[in-house]
């Protein structure tokens, strides 16, 4: 199952020196804060390693060891130039730490990742309160390489490392009434200081779902690094859904609750703007956002002066995988 390239894909995708002018100036901010912790230290709070390229995140010493173990997979990948780094870990949303592209890797550097526990809810003969350990013990992960294109309309080419949601699924022996999947996020205000803010607009926790067969296909993933290293905890560390057939805001971030059940959830954006945000949010370039076109993406990196534009894919490109999921259904209205 190869994922077709991308057409054009421009020489912007080069890194642009600047870009690592900005890691000498996080790199005095985590300083100064304290935030620096070297990678033999074992500690709740973000570690990080430095090399003469970038900052990385490392998690606890028992998940990088896992993640160096991970295999690359020849199935699920593409030859389409990576986002660096940079882009992948300091152009976000996530709006528990704030609305700003950078306030993500700004707020969330001491977030607290380990110990971590996800409550498993609902139709399944085996809920309970599971340890991230537990969920990964047995697990064999891989690096895949995936699109993810933004509601917002820009994209980034990301390589992920992670595990089969099916695979997790099963573990739990849902019952024969588990029609959908909802996944819940952490609400922590005194971590997470955008849901404490008084200009926010979500009702926290936030909240997402998937379709049984959308949550049990392949592509669906459980991430916990990316670039080979633990998720940095601007990107939903330790553990969030990617999705890449859908918009990014479905790939929930830093999940500590999955219940199935069902009735379809409805999600944190759903709740917040119907108009906008439907269940599905499948990438659809002839369904346009209310107040923009989704024909096009802007594919980082890009800037104003050399703008990497290309054209919007059905499905982001997936539609060979996963447009049999949805046959018969009208995806104008099931946007």
């Amino acid at each position: 199952m190869l994922i077709r390239k991308a057409p054009d894909i421009a020489p912007s995708e080069i890194t642009p020196e600047s870009i690592y002018r900005q890691r000498r100036q996080f790199m005095k901010g985590l300083a100064a804060g304290g935030a620096l912790l070297m990678s033999g230290q074992a500690s709740a709070l973000a570690r990080y390693a430095l090399d003469e390229e970038q900052v990385r995140y490392l998690g606890p010493d028992w998940l990088q060891q896992k993640l160096r173990a991970a295999q690359k997979s020849s199935v699920f990948s593409t030859d389409e130039p990576l986002a660096p780094y940079e882009h992948v870990t300091g152009y976000n949303n996530f709006y528990e730490f704030g609305l700003g592209k950078d306030d993500p890797k700004a707020y969330a550097q001491n977030f607290k990742t380990d110990p971590w526990s996800v409550e498993i809810s609902g139709e399944v003969h085996k809920p309970g309160t599971y340890q991230l350990e537990d969920i990964l013990k047995g697990v064999d992960l891989e690096e895949r390489i995936y699109r993810l294109r933004c509601v917002e309309a820009w994209s980034m080419v990301i390589p992920w490392v992670g595990f089969p949601l099916a695979s997790l699924l099963k573990r739990f022996e849902p019952t024969g009434n588990a029609r959908y999947v909802e996944f819940t996020t952490l609400h922590d205000p005194k971590q997470m200081p955008g849901q404490r803010s008084r200009f926010g607009t979500i009702d926290w926790p936030y909240v997402e779902g998937l379709r049984m067969d959308e949550a049990m296909h392949p592509l669906t993933l459980l991430a916990v690094g990316v670039y080979g290293d633990a998720l940095p905890p601007q990107n939903g560390a330790p553990l969030r859904l990617v999705v890449p057939w859908k918009y990014g805001f479905k790939s929930i971030k830093s999940i500590v609750g999955i219940r199935f059940t069902e009735q379809m959830p409805v999600n944190s954006w759903q709740r917040t703007a119907p108009r906008e945000y439907g269940f599905y949010a499948n990438v659809n370039p002839s369904v346009n956002h209310p107040r923009w076109s989704q024909s096009t993406e802007r594919r980082l990196p890009s800037s104003l002066f050399s703008p990497n534009i290309i054209d919007t894919q059905p499905f982001n490109g997936y539609a060979d995988q996963v447009a049999d999921l949805y046959s018969g259904m009208d995806l104008r209205k099931w946007y």
